[in-house]
């Protein structure tokens, strides 16, 4: 399943919450600053239908491995210093593979995922790779494409340049328009 970045679906709901977050001091993006609490967050956070997690302790570690490679990067929500939600993914060139969230406070993973979006529209990056089937990510504009199609995609995007794994607040202008005080 991938979600192409252009087909991201921000509900209306979404969007008035993602307005708000913008507009509020303490509330910002962060990106790799907190990997391993995040990746471990999604290793303890409940999911529906499921009894356990398959991020284990060698799983985390090979993944904060891939971290401090600079392969993987966690989008990070803070609201008021507080880590409230976020993902991890791996990145090959321009390659993205979503691999979890998590969230401590409503919508905090929904508004990382768009923050991985903008970037992603920013950076030019046409998907990301969301591995799991569920009706979430469906609602989220995901969809299942041919495996051909994802292997000469992902070929592709694996060939182009790393992006800055930065974030600035001007990214969100992919999904509204802003006052000139905030671009």
């Amino acid at each position: 399943m991938v979600l192409e970045v252009d087909r991201f679906k921000l509900s209306l709901s979404l969007k008035k919450t993602l307005k708000k977050f913008v507009h509020q001091p303490d509330c910002e993006i962060r990106i790799d600053s907190a990997f391993a609490r995040v990746i471990q967050a999604c290793a303890s956070s409940p999911r529906h239908g499921d009894d356990g997690t398959w991020i284990l302790p060698d799983m985390i570690n090979a993944y904060i491995d891939l971290h401090h490679a600079g392969f993987a990067h966690s989008i990070e929500t803070w609201i008021k210093g507080e880590l409230a939600g976020g993902l991890y993914c791996v990145a090959l060139g321009q390659a993205v593979f979503g691999e979890s969230m998590f969230y401590r406070q409503p919508d905090a993973s929904k508004i990382a995922l768009a923050a991985l979006v903008s970037l992603c529209r920013q950076h030019q990056i046409s998907q990301i790779d969301c591995q799991q089937n569920t009706s979430h990510l469906k609602s989220l504009g995901a969809h299942e494409i041919p495996r051909s199609v994802f292997v000469k995609r992902v070929q592709a995007l694996a060939q182009g340049p790393t992006i800055d794994w930065h974030f600035q607040s001007l990214y969100w202008q992919h999904f509204f328009a802003f006052k000139t005080a905030l671009v």
